[in-house]
């Protein structure tokens, strides 16, 4: 508070300086802070043109957490295609993928596991038999920067944030753990090979 007398003639007053001041609030945690580049998805539609759109902008790292390869989004001529370009179009391209159940997959067959059998230097499927927390049913992160995800597994509701380096930062981190806790064992190796 300013006395009057000094605020009239102009001076400036030293008892402002020594005033408590009000904390600032807290900082919104990355992992939950919005961004101008987010968009809501809210069908299968959406969630694939986000999906293709994330697996498009990788340019050397593409990483997929998914509990059975979902056909609907994997295992799409446009998706296919866009791994394929990535694959074999950069040096030291990789794809990683964390599998929640592989029996479905092994049993029903997928597009995208043919490739990788093709392309084991490039592609990297491993089956989930070590559960750590994940905040998403499903997700896929390009690099460090864009990422896609849904929300729950029973509907194609999520989010897509195609230039967010600190959330796709924290799902990645996310991801690399499960990654080195699920390490592949020969046989599940030689079954998807």
């Amino acid at each position: 508070m300013v006395d009057r007398a000094v605020e009239n003639t102009g001076e400036f007053g030293l008892a402002i300086l020594t005033q408590p001041v009000a904390p600032a609030p807290a900082p919104v945690p990355p992992s939950i802070a919005p961004s101008q580049s987010m968009t809501v998805i809210s069908s299968l539609d959406e969630m694939r043109t986000a999906f293709n759109r994330v697996a498009a902008s990788a340019q050397r790292l593409m990483s997929i957490y998914t509990p059975d390869l979902e056909p609907e989004l994997y295992d799409q001529t446009e998706f296919l295609d866009i791994i394929k370009r990535f694959v074999l179009g950069r040096n030291f391209a990789k794809v990683r993928v964390v599998l929640g159940d592989g029996a479905r997959l092994l049993r029903d067959g997928n597009r995208f596991v043919a490739m990788g059998r093709r392309l084991t230097s490039y592609i990297d499927i491993r089956i989930l038999h070590e559960k750590l927390p994940q905040r998403a049913a499903s997700y896929i992160i390009a690099d460090d920067r864009a990422i896609a995800l849904r929300t729950a597994a029973r509907n194609w509701a999520g989010v897509a944030d195609f230039n967010n380096p600190p959330i796709a930062r924290s799902h990645l981190a996310e991801f690399d753990a499960v990654w080195l806790a699920n390490q592949p064992e020969p046989v599940l190796r030689s079954a998807l090979r």
